[in-house]
């Protein structure tokens, strides 16, 4: 997550605004503050409304309006969660989306 962070406010625009969504945990060290600073950004963070979009992002992957298939690259049993969660952490064999079947 820091690197991104520090990524983002190297690359940003003067005058831009930085989004940071989702859970974070920790504690942001060695960020370019002063170039943060110079470039007069803005950084905005939250969770995602999760709550405000699932209903009407359902509906559209039910009517097949929309196909989000695309992502899941690995299919496991529940019982094999913990390795599948050590591979989509690690970002081995090209993981992005792991469905659990119980």
């Amino acid at each position: 997550m820091q690197s991104a962070v520090k990524q983002a406010i190297m690359c940003c625009r003067k005058g831009g605004t930085i989004s940071v969504p989702g859970a974070y945990v920790g504690y942001p060290d060695k960020l370019p503050f002063g170039a943060f600073m110079n470039k007069g950004l803005t950084m905005k963070s939250g969770q995602t409304h999760m709550q405000h979009y699932m209903k009407p992002l359902f509906e559209k992957i039910e009517s097949g309006e929309i196909d989000p298939s695309f992502v899941i690259t690995h299919r496991v049993k529940l019982k094999d969660a913990p390795e599948a969660y050590k591979t989509f952490r690690d970002k081995a064999d090209g993981c992005i989306k792991v469905v659990l079947t119980p």
